[in-house]
């Protein structure tokens, strides 16, 4: 491991209240980990994501004990101005150089023109957004792992053309839950099905999901769009159970993962369709990834798709950087991207892939059924793959996007 003595782990939001710092070393990366500590998303994001980014900086020091990295973090709150306001301090006070993770769709475009104006790297790994690649795309940011239009192809097309033609949705709501059940209602739709309607619960407050499940039951719909993540998701898969909704509809997580899967048990989560972009047991470079970054976890969770983003796209920023060198690197985050751009990507989590020229990275995308309990082989054997999505059909268009860097 090759983090200097000086990394600052463990910060939180009230770094908002600290006071300026001394001027920082020149010739230091500072990578800035912003994300879900204590909310519904910590267990999605959270310290699985910080554990990722130390992993993909010690693997890349230790190949180039040249390069000096440090990593701070902080908790957003699910609070868009308590997450700008630590992104400002960041860059001002703190000479962060690259900010990750961010988890919230309402603080990562918050934060996409404050990176515009430092000139700073905005490298997404678990916002849902599209937007990101579309009309709020900078060319000083970059979208890993996933988005609302990408997940939401992968399930909605593939369950309404085998035969889930009646959809609704529970939605949250704000910017993250309008994308997904708006994204999907377009693939559904196209596909020949037929939204019948959609709740909307208040994000984060919502507990108790029992009235908008039985507005969903009582629709007559063949499939259950569940428009959140994190705690919110487990929460309401079980509440679905209780309410027997199982028995006439499939559940569809949208914005799903196998976080979701391990802490409610298959037993729940049974028959439940999932699309994701990383699967820790797709081949023998996904399982090796996941073995070197469990070491860094608890017994018993394995990685999604955001952490491995955060892994991934760090891994690829650290060669960027050693491309340009660390001086050109520091002045302007823009330079960065453009150099991300032009060099393929590769790594153990999303193998071979690259980044357009809207910031969307480009990788497949995996439609995934939970196994029954009794299919379950080993721990961590959860999913039966259903379909594949290749990267040039994954993802929008980009003649779609509407990105403003991109001329029609």
């Amino acid at each position: 491991m090759h983090l200097t003595r000086r990394a600052a782990l463990g910060a939180s939001a009230s770094l908002l209240a600290a006071p300026a710092l001394r001027a920082q070393p020149a010739d230091v990366i500072r990578i800035g980990v912003l994300t879900d500590l204590a909310g519904p998303y910590r267990d999605v994001t959270g310290p699985t994501s910080v554990a990722c980014v130390r992993q993909a900086v010690e693997e890349y020091t230790a190949a180039h004990p040249s390069l000096r990295v440090e990593i701070i973090t902080a908790d957003h709150q699910n609070k868009p101005d308590v997450g700008i306001n630590t992104v400002r301090q960041w860059f001002d006070q703190r000479g962060v150089d690259i900010v990750t993770d961010v988890g919230n769709s309402a603080i990562a475009l918050g934060i996409n023109p404050i990176c515009v104006e430092k000139d700073k790297l905005h490298l997404n790994a678990s916002a849902g957004t599209s937007d990101l690649t579309g009309r709020a795309c900078t060319p000083n940011s970059i979208h890993w792992a996933y988005d609302t239009y990408c997940l939401s192809n992968t399930s909605g097309t593939a369950l309404t053309k085998a035969g889930g033609d009646r959809w609704y949705f529970v939605t949250a709501d704000y910017a993250f839950g309008h994308a997904i059940e708006r994204d999907t209602t377009r693939f559904i739709e196209a596909a020949g099905g037929k939204v019948l309607g959609a709740s909307r619960y208040p994000f984060p407050q919502t507990t108790d999901f029992s009235a908008f499940l039985l507005q969903a039951k009582a629709s007559g719909a063949k499939v259950l769009g569940l428009a959140m993540a994190g705690d919110d998701l487990i929460n309401c898969v079980k509440q679905a159970q209780e309410f027997g909704l199982t028995r006439s509809m499939k559940l569809a997580a949208i914005i799903g993962s196998i976080t979701a899967v391990v802490a409610s048990g298959l037993q729940t989560m049974q028959g439940m369709y999932i699309a994701e972009t990383f699967w820790w047991d797709l081949d023998d470079r996904t399982r090796a990834f996941t073995r070197r970054v469990q070491q860094k976890l608890p017994a018993g969770i394995f990685p999604n798709y955001v952490h491995a983003a955060n892994y991934s796209g760090v891994l690829h920023y650290l060669k960027a950087v050693e491309a340009l060198g660390i001086a050109r690197a520091k002045a302007s985050g823009r330079e960065v991207v453009a150099q991300m751009k032009r060099m393929p990507t590769d790594d153990d989590a999303f193998g071979q892939g690259s980044i357009r020229e809207d910031g969307r990275k480009l990788h497949p995308s995996y439609l995934l059924e939970v196994k029954k309990p009794g299919e379950s082989r080993y721990t961590g054997d959860v999913y039966r793959l259903a379909a594949t999505i290749p990267a040039d059909q994954a993802f929008r268009p980009l003649s779609e996007g509407a990105c403003p860097m991109i001329r029609s």
